[in-house]
């Protein structure tokens, strides 16, 4: 799985070209931080790495390393094989928000938001502890960095991978 997560980001970084190395989009940062390497597989095999260095604005809640290998065990290697495109490609999308939410733009409490992949809802709570989300498991997510800044949007690091489901709880 390294070698894949490494092979693929040595692909993404090639795609970028000269003329993207003066920016800084969300796909720019998760490439150059080695925490992001299965996700930069994932969106790599998921053919989004265009729609992620596009325009944007977007919200990334971008899983780290340690997220995807708590996923049971063979879950990424077999949601990374072509013939899992789509599925891989809505659990991504779930991960993304068509606008820049800084962490000090949510709400406090517990509010729903619509991630691009429009048929599924997060429950997004902030308190004095921070920014947790629930996903369609029921269960939470913490953000454990958040609001760092790209040209194209923002990047909030999280602790577990969001996984599409039932409409989660948001009291």
């Amino acid at each position: 799985m390294k070698r894949a997560s490494t092979l693929a980001a040595t692909l993404v970084a090639a795609t970028l070209g000269t003329s993207a190395m003066a920016t800084n989009t969300i796909v720019d940062i998760a490439v150059s931080d080695e925490r992001f390497s299965t996700l930069v597989a994932a969106v790599s095999a998921a053919g989004l790495v265009e729609t992620l260095q596009g325009d944007g604005p977007f919200t990334v809640y971008a899983p780290i390393n340690d997220a995807f290998a708590a996923l049971p065990a063979g879950t990424v290697e077999t949601l990374l094989e072509p013939a899992n495109k789509g599925q891989l490609t809505n659990v991504l999308l779930y991960h993304v928000d068509d606008r820049n939410l800084t962490a000090g733009m949510i709400p406090h409490g517990s509010n729903y938001f619509k991630p691009v992949l429009a048929s599924e809802r997060l429950c997004i709570t902030r308190s004095q502890d921070g920014v947790m989300i629930a996903d369609g498991t029921g269960e939470m997510a913490n953000v454990i960095i958040a609001d760092i800044q790209a040209d194209n949007g923002v990047i909030h690091v999280i602790d577990k991978v969001l996984l599409p489901g039932t409409r989660p709880d948001c009291h």
